[in-house]
């Protein structure tokens, strides 16, 4: 089992070692990969599968676990109501930052047009959204003919029940497979043959399957210069068509963010903000959207941050300590255990003699500063700056005489010292 290239995702099966039937090699990064191309690896008979790691499924996961800490609900995903009203109203609104594959501006203005009403629309939706659709006006013959707008027509009855659900447009590749079997008498496999070549533009193939199409269909009582339109207008848009299965997954997977999103939105957004820190722009785009949910966001604070965003009291969202610039794994561990094991921090000397400042660094206390962070202990900022090589020193000798095992001035005027030194 090995990489493929150039695809990041797709990996080769077989029963016996690779190398057994293939060359293989390393790529510049140090993975092995075949030297052969995906044709050339299926006419060998070698299975080649695509495995995707999406980060929306962390952000569910986290979702669900900050929902059984703030609520004690235990929320099972897979088994939410697909057909809740609330979730729908909102998506026909555009409301879908932060909702799996809708939220780009262009998928947006979409969804507000076609306003879905069940899986079934949010799944067409996804298939539709790409260059091909977009182009040849397949999304304005679904939209009109959901709306009722033009009346949805079938070149033989037969086709209704395979494209009713698309309201006469042929959307998915399975469509494709499903009309040549049931009209024209083909196999599966041969089906799959028919959308191989329409999806690959292979003319001479086509050219065959047409024969065999019109012949299968006249078995089937179907008129040949019916059969002929029905191949031309599957020829058509199997070019765009796009696999089912894979829409239907990201189907689900968007509307379990929505529900999310409707349902549990403060938890929603604390796991979607803590997703993406690290990427300004991103950050900037979710609080603003809390914001327009009346959600309130509260800046980092020393003595009330973790690692992660989290949910205060139900109401607000708490910036986490790792969206800090320069704010490392390691010195966010130390001022949290220490906070956890003592007390909340009283000033900015108190926090330089207890934390590690051999982790929490000169840089990692001045961006604490500058994002807010020493706020609560009531000193402005350009006091702490200016006082921060004094608390730092102070700090670091302080630790040096616990260390050794001496008692030092600090700890005889701990208490005056730091109500002077903020």
């Amino acid at each position: 089992m090995v990489l493929w290239q150039p695809h990041a995702a797709g990996i080769v099966l077989s029963r016996k070692p690779l190398t057994d039937y293939i060359p293989l090699q390393k790529t510049a990064e140090g993975e092995i990969c075949t030297q052969y191309a995906m044709a050339e690896l299926e006419e060998l008979g070698l299975l080649k599968m695509d495995f995707l790691g999406l980060r929306t499924l962390t952000v569910i996961s986290n979702a669900l676990k900050i929902i059984k800490h703030t609520r004690e609900e235990e929320v099972d995903i897979n088994k939410i109501p697909l057909d809740d009203k609330k979730v729908y109203k909102m998506l026909s609104k555009g409301k879908c930052a932060g909702i799996f594959q809708l939220e780009s501006e262009g998928m947006r203005d979409l969804v507000k047009r076609l306003k879905p009403e069940s899986m079934e629309d949010i799944t067409a939706l996804l298939a539709l959204y790409r260059p091909g659709p977009l182009g040849s006006g397949m999304i304005e013959d679904f939209i009109n003919g959901k709306r009722g707008i033009v009346e949805i027509k079938y070149a033989h009855p037969r086709l209704e029940p395979i494209l009713k659900e698309t309201y006469g447009v042929i959307v998915y590749q399975e469509q494709v497979m499903k009309i040549a079997s049931e009209l024209a008498g083909f196999t599966l496999g041969q089906a799959d043959i028919l959308r191989k070549a329409m999806g690959k533009k292979q003319k001479g193939v086509m050219e065959k399957q047409r024969e065999l199409f019109i012949k299968g269909a006249q078995k089937n009582n179907i008129k040949k210069n019916t059969a002929a339109e029905i191949f031309d207008l599957i020829a058509y848009f199997a070019g765009y068509g796009f696999n089912k299965s894979h829409s239907v997954s990201y189907a689900f997977i968007s509307y379990q963010t929505a529900y999310l999103k409707t349902h549990y939105t403060i938890e929603y957004m604390a796991s979607l903000l803590t997703s993406i820190m690290g990427n300004n722009d991103k950050v900037a785009l979710y609080i603003k959207e809390c914001r327009n949910m009346n959600i309130e966001i509260l800046p980092p604070d020393i003595n009330q941050s973790l690692v992660n965003f989290t949910v205060v009291g139900g109401k607000a969202i708490r910036f986490g300590l790792a969206a800090v610039k320069n704010v490392g794994e390691k010195a966010i561990k130390s001022i949290i255990e220490e906070r956890k094991r003592n007390s909340n921090f009283t000033s900015l000397l108190d926090f330089c003699q207890r934390v590690d400042l051999r982790v929490v660094n000169k840089r990692v206390i001045e961006s604490l500063i500058k994002c807010g962070a020493f706020d609560s202990i009531g000193a402005r900022r350009s006091q702490l700056l200016a006082a921060l090589d004094v608390s730092l020193k102070n700090g670091q000798e302080y630790q040096k005489s616990k260390r050794n095992g001496q008692t030092s001035i600090f700890d005889l005027f701990e208490d005056n010292t730091s109500n002077k030194i903020r």
